[in-house]
């Protein structure tokens, strides 16, 4: 397999993974995410953060992160709260709402993966994720692509 064409399967395999859980968030309730707002929201969910800090985690610029609060806010997603420690910063947290995304993505992802495996096989499904980890290694992060999906 040339490399154009590797690059582009694994392209088109997660495309197809992540329409897959889009598809299903908007059956479920959820139909205004997008991918780069899941990229956000998981870069939000360990805790409170700036959006200095979420523009640093996402690899992209404070105005483009800012952007995208905007918009997970609007949504009822995100919320923008004062910092106890320094009335100068603000502070984006996830609502109940962007938690219950987050929950729910994992739980489609997790159907998604084992109907995958199934289709390949157990044994050929593990050797196809241990060869994707060997390639990902050192790259980045688990937010590295995220500059692609959340504008800069």
């Amino acid at each position: 397999m040339p490399g154009g064409e590797l690059a582009l399967r694994l392209l088109g395999a997660f495309r197809d993974l992540v329409d897959a859980m889009h598809a299903e968030l908007a059956r479920r309730g959820h139909p205004d995410v997008r991918p780069g707002h899941g990229f956000a929201l998981q870069a939000i969910a360990p805790g409170p953060v700036t959006g200095s800090e979420l523009a640093g985690r996402l690899g992209v610029t404070k105005q483009a992160a800012g952007r995208t609060v905007d918009v997970l806010a609007e949504r009822g997603y995100v919320e923008r709260t004062g910092d106890p420690a320094d009335a100068r910063r603000r502070l984006v947290v996830l609502t109940p709402r962007g938690r219950e995304v987050l929950a729910l993505s994992g739980e489609i992802l997790e159907r998604l993966r084992a109907e995958r495996a199934a289709a390949m096989g157990p044994g050929r499904f593990a050797a196809f994720e241990d060869g994707l980890r060997a390639l990902t290694d050192g790259g980045g992060g688990p937010f590295a692509a995220a500059g692609w999906f959340v504008s800069s």
